[in-house]
């Protein structure tokens, strides 16, 4: 069955670091884009980073442009996403979702997604 598993979420003070991974199996990875959203209480899912299927072009939501960056391993059917000068703004759970076709933006055209895992950035 399709499951994407999220590791590499944890606490962190304001300025440090993470990367969270994100291992794909049941499906052909390489051929979905891929991308990470998250989710603050109260809030609703938004968008943060994706990667197109061979990873040769990314897209980034304005609050995290040059400070995360999103990456693939097409042979270990694994996205990545390094965080870096974390910001309390950020915390919320993240999540890694699949998908073949649509806007890279937009939560609805995602097909597959993981349990996400949680990001605390203490200032």
């Amino acid at each position: 069955q399709v499951q994407l598993v999220e590791s590499g979420g944890g606490s962190v003070q304001a300025g440090g670091s993470l990367r969270l991974s994100c291992a794909a199996s049941g499906f052909a990875f390489s051929s979905y884009a891929m991308g990470w959203f998250r989710q603050a209480p109260g809030k609703e899912r938004v968008f943060v980073a994706a990667i197109t299927r061979t990873g040769y072009n990314t897209y980034y939501a304005d609050s995290v442009k040059g400070r995360f960056t999103v990456s693939r391993d097409n042979a270990k059917n694994t996205v990545y996403l390094q965080m870096n000068s974390l910001k309390p703004e950020d915390t919320a759970v993240y999540y890694c979702a699949a998908g073949i076709s649509g806007s890279y933006f937009n939560v609805n055209e995602y097909d597959y997604w993981g349990q996400g895992t949680q990001v605390t950035v203490s200032s």
